[in-house]
């Protein structure tokens, strides 16, 4: 069967495949399902619901220091991963519906893998088209680690929808889902351990917010850094699992009821059989494209996880707007613009950034200053009473041009945004967020505060 485009993947590829279908194209679209992708079954959508349980139960915790007592309060964690599991459900099953009703795109429900150079089984059935869009995304990645298959383990697919709330939770890893993951558990009374190979939590942050997130996280979980699990094995339903300090050599044995490996992801690429095509992968697995999205052989393009750039939906929602472009008007390409990626971690308390960290310049021997200013001393952080959160600025020594922001504390997802727009939008220098007028005292006067608090000495205004 011959289409116009093939489409594998149904998170942001959907729309591309959509997309085209409303100009003309005939397109198939391949997923093995659920439909939505990562983001909306198994990532984003589902993790942030069940955060937001966790953020009500934090601040019930801390309603004392407001002076309010708070008695009787309960967690009902089956109701909680209902209401998350029977909304995400529910909207991947309608997208599922409305495709299976639809002449165009046509869906093909089940593994897509290459048989030729253009050519792709599914269930059995061979299609063709002269494009081709690989957005198939990434799964959990599993370490080598002795006795861990054998004694079982979740990743975060499950741990989304664990219908039993674990008693201890043992998490492999310290990347952005073991931190919203240890945030989910923990604020609902679980014993968390957190095992991970590098000094800090959250090491690919601005190493500041890194630190200043790992001491903070170090006071409400049993948090093991500059460390690595070594063995696994469980007995009688309990998990063991053998930690050796990587400074010290010494090892600990950890003991959980329950086991999550949250140590990064890997692309799809290895299940799409793409020596067929002669695609090219690099030596992680990510395949390979130029600045349009394309592939080096002409006509396969790849967004996404799959091609390892920015592992985010936003930025796969990007890169969908530029495939369909280049997809449908190859003699117009245009390459995608990535200026000013933001991304977030919805931990406690919250990250956010957008731009180079201070490491990054410091090893590009860029020159910078940088600016920052405490949550706890602007009027909403005082009444909010947020004594971690800061916001941080680094800029060009002339001109003040904005290279990054970063910022820990309540609502950073949101607070970031005013940078972006400055960023993307606007001059993009310091006197973009310290000249507009901010609400006083509302939040994101801490960060036109953040922006302005740097010594001028020679710039002109």
């Amino acid at each position: 069967m011959k289409f116009d485009l093939i489409v594998i993947g149904s998170g942001s590829g959907l729309d591309v495949a959509a997309a085209a279908a409303g100009r003309g194209l005939s397109v198939a679209i391949i997923e093995k399902g659920p439909l939505g992708g990562t983001c909306l079954n198994r990532g984003c959508i589902p993790s942030k619901m069940l955060i937001h349980s966790a953020d009500v139960m934090e601040t019930i915790k801390g309603a004392e220091k407001f002076g309010i007592n708070v008695k009787g309060c309960e967690v009902n964690y089956p109701s909680i991963v209902d209401r998350v599991t029977s909304e995400v459900d529910s909207e991947s099953k309608s997208i599922e519906e409305a495709l299976l009703r639809s002449e165009n795109p046509v869906l093909f429900k089940g593994i897509g893998s290459f048989t030729g150079p253009k050519q792709v089984r599914v269930n059995g059935e061979e299609i063709t088209a002269e494009k081709i869009l690989i957005a198939a995304g990434s799964r959990p990645k599993i370490p080598k680690i002795d006795g861990l298959s054998e004694a079982g383990f979740i990743t975060s697919d499950e741990a989304l929808r664990l219908r039993e709330q674990p008693r201890t939770l043992t998490i492999i890893g310290g990347g952005y889902i073991a931190a919203e993951l240890a945030h989910f558990f923990g604020s609902l009374g679980t014993e968390v351990n957190i095992v991970h190979r590098n000094e800090v939590l959250l090491n690919n942050e601005d190493e500041e917010v890194a630190r200043a997130f790992t001491g903070i996280a170090s006071k409400k979980y049993h948090v093991l850094t500059s460390s690595e699990p070594v063995s696994v094995r469980r007995q009688a339903g309990v998990y063991e699992v053998a930690v050796k300090n990587l400074k010290e050599s010494s090892t600990v044995t950890l003991e959980s009821d329950q086991l999550l490996v949250a140590a990064g992801r890997v692309p799809n690429s290895d299940l799409l059989d793409l020596g067929k095509t002669a695609v090219i992968v690099d030596h992680r697995g990510y395949i390979k494209v130029n600045e349009y999205l394309e592939t080096n052989v002409p006509g396969i393009f790849a967004l996404g996880d799959i091609i390892g750039r920015y592992p985010f939906k936003h930025a796969a929602n990007l890169e969908a707007e530029y495939a369909l472009q280049n997809i449908l008007s190859p003699e117009e390409k245009v390459p995608v613009d990535y200026t000013a990626m933001p991304h977030a971690v919805f931990a406690s308390p919250q990250i956010a950034s957008v731009g180079s960290t201070e490491q990054e310049l410091q090893s590009k021997g860029i020159e910078y200053v940088a600016a920052k200013w405490q949550y706890i001393d602007s009027g909403m952080g005082k009444a909010i009473e947020d004594r971690n959160g800061f916001v941080k600025f680094l800029y060009e020594k002339k001109g003040l041009k904005i290279l990054g922001c970063h910022i820990l504390g309540t609502d950073a997802a949101t607070l970031i945004h005013e940078v972006i727009v400055a960023m993307k939008s606007g001059k993009g220098d310091a006197f973009s967020i310290i000249e507009p007028v901010h609400v006083h005292p509302a939040l994101p006067e801490v960060v036109q505060r953040a922006a302005s608090n740097i010594h001028f000495h020679d710039h002109q205004h």
